[in-house]
């Protein structure tokens, strides 16, 4: 397990087009209460957020998730942060688990899934990308969206109309993913820009959460809860007190204020990149 950034209940950020936001967030993991180790890590820093949920085996698992979110945590404190950075620092920490202690025969690998402050035609923008099964999910006006598409199993045999989202949830091979970072493969992720809107909410979590909450649970929280370290803690002792059958790791980041220079245009759009 590695925790890189703490929460930060104002942080001001000043983008190259002249735009400020104000941002607030809140990380916590948790063990649960079948592991013996953690092997989630995340990185809470503008401009990234990310959480990575390890696989391989205790030390291997670790040492892959620790991996990605050090390497992403590199560009902490810059303004902004895009697909070319996020790419690189993904393919560095393949390698870097190819060079590490601890991992086995059969290679380490992690989930990751997050979001980075970016730009999209000069606008500013989040970055969502994932791979594997981890997820991030937006809240806004009290609707709550998945912003990611899991790699798995059981995605796709939602999406080839095989079984439904219910069933998905409680299948023998939910677990299963088809996409992962590491395994001495190259890394790709699904990447997706949203508009950055004052008074929006993100949440970042590794399976741990989202295998003990539904998406209704999930909003119940969100929405009791104004501040992100309030969200974070209820969100982590909720998935426990549902039988916290995986380390769980969440984020909420919190868009607070968006203040535009004069004469900026506003595009409230986002879409898939590639």
């Amino acid at each position: 397990m590695t925790q890189i950034g703490n929460g930060n209940a104002r942080h001001r950020v000043d983008l190259p087009d002249g735009t400020e936001l104000e941002l607030s967030w809140a990380a916590m993991t948790d063990t649960g209460l079948r592991r013996e180790v953690n092997e989630d890590s995340y990185v809470a820093q503008a401009p990234i957020f990310a959480v990575a949920d390890g696989m391989g085996g205790h030390a291997a698992g670790d040492f892959a998730s620790a991996a990605v979110v050090t390497r992403l945590a590199e560009h902490g404190g810059k303004p902004i942060m895009g697909t070319p950075e996020i790419d690189q620092s993904l393919r560095l920490a393949v390698q870097d688990m190819g060079r590490g202690a601890g991992v086995t025969d059969e290679g380490s690998g992690t989930t990751v899934t997050g979001a980075a402050i970016g730009a999209i035609s000069d606008e500013p923008a989040w970055i969502i990308f994932n791979i594997g099964d981890s997820r991030v999910y937006r809240l806004v006006g009290g609707v709550l969206e998945q912003l990611t598409v899991d790699h798995s199993i059981v995605q796709e045999l939602v999406d080839a109309g095989q079984i439904t989202r219910e069933e998905a949830d409680t299948h023998p091979h939910s677990n299963v993913i088809t996409r992962a970072v590491g395994f001495h493969e190259a890394p790709i992720p699904d990447y997706r820009a949203i508009a950055i809107e004052e008074g929006m909410r993100l949440l970042i979590c590794s399976d741990g959460l989202t295998k003990e909450l539904t998406a209704y649970g999930i909003r119940h929280f969100l929405m009791a809860n104004r501040k992100a370290d309030t969200a974070a803690r209820q969100l982590v002792e909720a998935a426990l007190g549902n039988g916290g059958r995986d380390n769980v790791t969440v984020i909420v980041l919190d868009v607070l204020k968006v203040v535009r220079p004069p004469g900026a245009r506003h595009s409230a759009g986002g879409g898939d990149l590639h």
